[in-house]
């Protein structure tokens, strides 16, 4: 049985590229495990050779799951599926569960207070302030969201601010509907000139301002009332 181990790629038309862009094939009997069960990759990649199948995302690099002999991915599957069913991993499972429900519970609460302080609505508009960071919470902070406010990689405060302009280009402007440019800097130009709008408008409600009701971050915290707040 091989032990070989590469990386390799998708290329055009579902083909095999080595790393220098070379078509492969990979050996008799080897068959495409993807990505998705840690558990089930760990023990393939433990007991033979295999090829992973990897793909750039931005600055990114993820597996999209690994080329292995299929018996031993049968093999593999077998053992992995009945140690899943026994009482013991169950439970341990029901626990795992609990814990990531006490965890995300809690970075709720603290992202949801992070909003507020990066807000800092005037008094008049506190009770705004609340609403519009739990609808940014809610948006912004479940597993696989795929947002700012899932990365540990800035402060939680730079999180906030982040997800607050994220959401308010979504409610608060057409950037959704916008037909811009493919050209090469044009879609960050457009966001930063957006970002700039929703500060503006955030200062309104941090100096306490009188705010219409065709304010469009009044409107969108007030889905369900006319425009002219009637």
């Amino acid at each position: 049985m091989s032990q070989e181990e590469r990386i390799v790629q998708w290329g055009r038309n579902g083909q095999l590229l080595d790393m220098q862009g070379a078509s492969v094939t990979p050996p008799q009997g080897w068959a495409f495990l993807p990505a998705g069960d840690a558990g089930l990759t760990r023990k393939v990649t433990a007991r033979t050779g295999f090829w992973r199948v990897q793909a750039r995302m931005g600055k990114r690099i993820i597996s999209k799951g690994i080329w292995a002999a299929a018996s031993v991915i049968e093999a593999a599957r077998v053992e992995v599926e009945a140690q899943r069913e026994t009482p013991q991993y169950q439970q341990k499972l029901a626990g795992d569960r609990r814990r990531r429900a006490a965890k995300q519970e809690v970075y709720e609460g603290e992202f949801v207070q992070a909003v507020r302080a990066y807000l800092g609505f005037a008094p008049c508009y506190k009770e705004y302030e609340q609403a519009m960071a739990e609808a940014i919470t809610r948006h912004a902070v479940p597993v696989g969201s795929g947002t700012v406010a899932r990365t540990t990689r800035i402060p939680l405060e730079e999180r906030a601010s982040h997800a607050v302009i994220a959401w308010m280009r979504h409610q608060t402007t057409a950037y959704d509907s916008m037909s811009i440019a493919r050209i090469k800097g044009e879609r960050r130009q457009v966001r930063r000139m957006l970002a700039q709008r929703s500060l503006v408008l955030l200062e309104g409600y941090r100096q306490g301002r009188a705010i219409g009701a065709d304010c469009p971050l009044w409107r969108a915290l007030h889905p369900s009332l006319p425009a002219t707040g009637e």
